[in-house]
């Protein structure tokens, strides 16, 4: 599971020109999911992010997770953070997990993350085209890979 954290004043999706989900002060997640990712993977991730801490405290040391400021969060599915792009110059998602494996996937990683923040946590819509619109904050900008713990 591959995630990108970014810190936002405000973000949103819209679908069709109707605005889907938006949030203010928080953490517009893009996730992506493989084939092997499991439910320990989930658990993982989500207590990562809900516990990164990357708001500034009141002496502007980065100090802050996004529960410990009652912030908000946008997640989004996004199988592109999966792509190969050592050969040619057409990625490959063949790591990336099919439907079948990845909205599960994802609707658990949601359900964990609202646990975690301790409030209901926004989403686009799995499959469809999207415009993400966000206002980085800093910029602030994290990538995280529970397969690759190191990143």
């Amino acid at each position: 599971m591959r995630v990108v954290i970014q810190r936002v004043s405000e973000a949103s999706v819209t679908i069709d020109n109707e605005l889907t989900s938006s949030i203010l002060c928080g953490l517009l997640v893009l996730a992506g999911f493989e084939t092997d990712d499991s439910t320990e993977d989930i658990d993982w991730m989500s207590k990562k992010v809900t516990q990164l801490r990357i708001f500034n405290d009141p002496n502007g040391v980065m100090n802050l997770s996004v529960k410990d400021m009652g912030g908000e969060i946008l997640a989004v599915s996004q199988f592109t953070l999966h792509a190969k792009t050592k050969k040619g110059n057409r990625p490959s998602y063949i790591n990336a997990a099919v439907p079948d494996i990845s909205i599960p996937l994802y609707n658990l990683f949601v359900e964990t993350l609202a646990v975690n923040l301790g409030k209901t946590v926004q989403t686009g819509v799995f499959g469809a085209h999207m415009i993400v619109r966000l206002t980085n904050d800093g910029p602030v900008t994290i990538i995280i890979d529970s397969k690759n713990k190191d990143l």
